[in-house]
């Protein structure tokens, strides 16, 4: 009777008799999903999924276990600040809670690669097999999360990209043609166009017009720019996969300023790069910063994932040394920075941005009219400000992961479609409505030919790049031409024409992002033993995430029953929003906003010192007060009110760095814990 009601429901569903899922009659709801869909101005970065077949519940979660044996706290939806990876219940549950919270609201995904497991088990040690099946099964998850009503296409397009743990050994790419792009095409089936696939199987790369005619997203393969990937050498050198990529990049974003399209460039490994550590090859990152640089009117930001830790970075265009694009300069020695950072390395490397920005000159504050911009778009004449745009920088924005590394992590964008409302979308394409062309005018085999041209486009004068140095401190004239014979430098934005998208609030300019947790501490609700207790008589705590193996917060831990953990219901919640954020105060995610930002985070760094060395001087004097103070030194006057209290001098905290320091972790540790990083 039961199978009988069911089908005579499914019966009167189908007529319109009863109300489907939406409440409205299903004939109704059926003329809902086949409406015109439009850009929502909105879009999801998911990054680091690191599934894991093996992972065990209750299993341990130090090094000989990791995850996978044992008894220990490794919970049902994953072990929270450890270096275990993601359990398929994880995986499961996110993409559930996308499909029901996220699915219908965005206009495109980025993923930012690793969706397979670390190498780190000795005792399980990886197979090529198992890093394609991951990855396989999470792209097949994504073609079927956002699969059309007919099964035959997708709603919106997921572009995809190249993790250093996506290739077996990790982190060793050789030059394409290969079998891993050979594999990969075939697994990202759904998600490379048609004409992108040449240059994909070339080396790696493609791009995707996600709003056709206006924006296009690039994945960029990024290994080939990775300093641990031995088998490869920068980008200087003709025959390296890294000068083509960059040619490739050069030739891409010139078609598309022609088209008046903007880009947002993708990839796995950031182009990080501190005082002492790196993560690209020092050739790479200048040919990208010089890139970037020159195509400021069409590049909207870089999206990037691999450090498991929330933060952005600002790369500034002063730095840019041209005989270092040829690998003839020393740039100063720079660790390669490891794979997998402790909290004490992360805390380090974030001290050194934070000392850089420190130094950032604050960017010009204007409102209204004297933001020297026409109605029209144009710059006013007049008296020119001195960069008041920040057009000598550029943005990376590097997310948090899906992996517990800290919490798991999404973060949905939102930008500007003032004027796209009604554009044609990914979709139109894919249902044959408009022509897939990738530059007017120019058929496929042309840009082939013309995509990896070596031939000099029209000159740029370097100058330009370096007049502001030259101003400062005359250079003696260098023994070898400056201009490398290799060197293809793009031309600059046209004279007159208005900031881009990331400097000035236009269409395609970054509104803001709402980043999203899953707090597995409370969801996993676990019941389990007292900490071990040490030799010393202390208990483990964060200090113990310090080594290179972390155990996580509830490491050394036991299950107090033997009965099957009962988790609560899995769910994200909003971690932040920069939309709401009383403390970051970003309006919009612009270049200046951020430099704003950045200079908030590096307020009193550089006085820090001086000011420690000050409160020790107060204190000898205060000590002396009563009886003779050393000649040469004026004797300190007390404030009223403060009679009988140490001189010493309590430094204020920088909130907005303990806040940064907060989400950079993405809330996993406590407050006084971040202190002591202050």
């Amino acid at each position: 009777m039961k199978a009988l009601g069911r089908v005579l429901a499914l019966a009167l569903l189908c007529h319109g008799v009863i109300a489907g899922p939406s409440g409205l009659p299903a004939e109704q709801t059926r003329a809902v999903r086949s409406a015109p869909r439009k850009l929502h101005g909105r879009f999801l970065h998911i990054t680091d999924i690191h599934p894991d077949e093996f992972y065990k519940v209750h299993s341990s979660t130090d090094e000989d276990g990791a995850c996978h044996r044992g008894k220990g706290p490794a919970g049902p939806y994953g072990a929270e600040t450890s270096d275990c990876d993601s359990p398929f219940s994880l995986v499961n549950a996110t993409f559930d809670w996308i499909a029901a919270n996220l699915k219908d609201t965005i206009d495109f995904v980025v993923w930012t690669g690793d969706s397979a497991r670390h190498d780190r088990d000795e005792e399980l040690p990886r197979s090529a097999d198992q890093v394609l099946g991951t990855n396989t099964w999470i792209a097949d998850k994504f073609a079927h999360l956002f699969a059309d009503e007919d099964g035959t296409g997708m709603t919106i397009p997921v572009v995809p990209n190249f993790g250093n743990n996506d290739i077996l050994p990790h982190n060793i790419l050789l030059p394409g043609p290969n079998k891993w792009f050979q594999t990969y095409l075939h697994i990202w089936r759904h998600f490379i166009p048609e004409e992108q696939r040449h240059s994909f199987e070339f080396g790696g790369w493609f791009h995707v017009e996600v709003i056709p005619n206006k924006l296009a997203v690039f994945s960029l393969n990024t290994l080939y720019f990775f300093d641990r990937n031995a088998g490869v050498d920068g980008c200087a050198n003709p025959g390296e996969p890294g000068y083509k990529q960059m040619e490739w990049l050069r030739v891409q974003l010139q078609f598309l300023r022609e088209r008046g399209m903007k880009a947002i460039l993708i990839g796995h490994v950031p182009p990080a790069r501190t005082e002492s550590k790196k993560l690209w090859d020092e050739t790479c990152w200048q040919k990208y910063t010089l890139w970037m640089h020159q195509f400021r009117d069409v590049v909207v930001v870089g999206l990037y994932g691999h450090m498991n830790i929330d933060h952005f970075l600002i790369h500034d265009s002063e730095e840019i040394d041209i005989a270092a694009l040829s690998g003839s300069s020393e740039w100063g020695i720079r660790e390669a920075m490891e794979d997998d950072l402790s909290v004490q390395g992360a805390s380090d490397y974030l001290m050194e941005l934070r000392q850089h920005w420190a130094k950032l000159p604050p960017p010009a504050t204007f409102k209204g009219e004297a933001d020297g911009v026409n109605e029209d778009g144009k710059r006013r004449k007049g008296k020119k400000r001195k960069d008041p745009w920040g057009e000598r920088y550029h943005l990376t924005l590097v997310g948090p992961s899906i992996v517990p590394t800290y919490f798991p992590t999404l973060r949905v964008f939102e930008y500007n479609i003032t004027g796209l409302e009604h554009v044609s979308i990914w979709k139109d394409i894919q249902q044959g409505g408009l022509q897939n062309t990738t530059e007017s005018g120019l058929s496929q085999k042309h840009l082939e030919l013309r995509q990896f041209s070596t031939e000099a486009e029209s000159q740029v004068d370097l100058d330009d790049i370096t007049s502001a140095k030259k101003k400062k401190k005359p250079k003696k004239k260098p023994k070898t031409p400056v201009h490398d014979p290799n060197l293809n430098v793009p031309s600059p934005p046209a004279k007159g024409s208005p900031p881009g998208p990331a400097y000035s609030p236009q269409p395609l300019t970054l509104l803001g992002y709402t980043q999203y947790f899953a707090n597995l501490t409370h969801i996993n609700n676990l019941t389990l033993t007292d900490a071990t207790i040490q030799e010393d008589g202390e208990e483990e705590g964060w200090w113990d995430w310090l080594l290179r193996w972390r155990k996580g917060k509830h490491g050394g831990k036991k299950p107090a029953s033997p009965y099957p953990p009962r988790p609560r219901e899995f769910a994200f919640e909003v971690e932040y929003s920069t939309f709401e954020d009383r403390i970051y105060q970003l309006g919009d995610l612009t270049v200046n906003s951020l430099v704003r930002l950045a200079v908030r985070i590096g307020e009193r760094v550089d006085n820090a010192k001086n000011e420690r060395k000050g409160e020790e001087e107060e204190e000898v004097e205060d000590e002396d007060s009563d009886g003779e103070i050393e000649a040469g030194k004026k004797k300190k006057k007390r404030k009223k009110g403060r009679k009988g209290r140490k001189g010493k001098k309590r430094r204020k905290r920088n909130e907005t760095w303990l806040h940064f320091l907060k989400h950079a972790f993405v809330g996993t540790l406590e407050e006084e814990e971040l202190k002591k990083f202050d």
